[in-house]
């Protein structure tokens, strides 16, 4: 008679108990790594919810509003993927009122900006300072009605390279008419360094953060993923940077990686750069169906 061998049920239930134990500790870390901050993408799906219940979610503390995605011709776009703008205003507010901080992104993928002179890229900062900021002009439109946004991020993802230096200059320049605190300025480029579209900007030495996105196709710069962070946080010693991820598979298969993956292959070593920022997410839409952050 052949005895099958059985694992004692206790020795079980131990094993399941220590790796759900492992998850929720892994999550609890990552929702609180390094200095803290979390940085989530709103505004690419309409299913995503609002922005006010981005802002619900604890384990982000700063929403990016993405993207104005077309400008520099005299002609601005923004595009919220259907999302209604009435009403984002009011939840800006009260994004701010429960410490979130907010940004708004311009570029993208697939809009229609450029900076072809010195003098567009004035104009531009000249429309963001009136239309998002603290400013205000007779003939300029305020999407968001009162409502400001606490700086702009740079999402340049096409187009020509030049200008993106005097862009910051002038957003940075209108920091003279704040009390305290001031505009915040982010860059979101593509891991591989340098991106040239965004290095003329950030040799300004004006950006307060910068958020390096190891997805996105270039799979050479993802494969060698804290070498790649490493790179940038060497280059900007002054600026936070943070680790660009996606929350699914689903938002790109190759590039995605598991909270198991992300923490032993990235953030272990991330962690103890002085100049680590935290996690940058895309995006709310695939966080909320993958259950990434929240």
């Amino acid at each position: 008679m052949a005895f099958q061998h059985r694992r004692p049920w206790c020795l079980i239930a131990v094993a399941a108990a220590a790796a759900l134990l492992l998850s929720q500790l892994m999550t609890a870390g990552l929702a609180a790594t390094g200095p803290g901050d979390v940085a989530v993408y709103w505004g690419r799906h309409k299913d995503e919810g609002t922005l006010r219940e981005a802002c619900n979610a604890s384990a982000y503390t700063t929403v990016i509003i993405s993207f104005l995605s077309a400008f520099g011709h005299g002609t601005y776009k923004l595009d919220l993927s259907g999302h209604p703008v009435a009403g984002v205003g009011d939840d800006i507010d009260y994004c701010r009122s429960r410490g979130k901080l907010v940004l708004l992104s311009i570029g993208g993928q697939g809009g229609e900006y450029w900076l072809p002179s010195a003098q567009s890229a004035t104009d531009v900062a000249d429309y963001l300072w009136n239309a998002f900021l603290a400013g205000s002009s007779a003939g300029v439109a305020r999407p968001f009605g009162g409502a400001q946004v606490d700086g702009i991020d740079f999402f340049v993802d096409q187009g020509a390279v030049e200008h993106y230096d005097v862009l910051a200059r002038r957003l940075y320049g209108y920091n003279r008419y704040y009390r305290g605190g001031g505009i915040t300025l982010t860059a979101t480029p593509r891991c591989a360094y340098p991106d040239q579209r965004l290095q003329g900007a950030l040799a300004t030495g004006l950006f307060n953060r910068v958020h390096v996105r190891l997805f996105g196709g270039d799979l050479q710069c993802e494969w060698g993923q804290f070498d790649s962070w490493d790179k940038w946080a060497k280059a900007y010693p002054d600026s936070r940077v943070f680790v660009g991820v996606v929350a699914s598979p689903e938002a790109d298969d190759d590039a995605y990686m598991s909270q198991k993956d992300l923490y032993y292959g990235i953030l272990q070593f991330a962690q103890k750069v002085p100049n680590y920022g935290g996690l940058m997410i895309w995006d709310r839409y695939y966080d909320e169906k993958n259950h990434y952050m929240v």
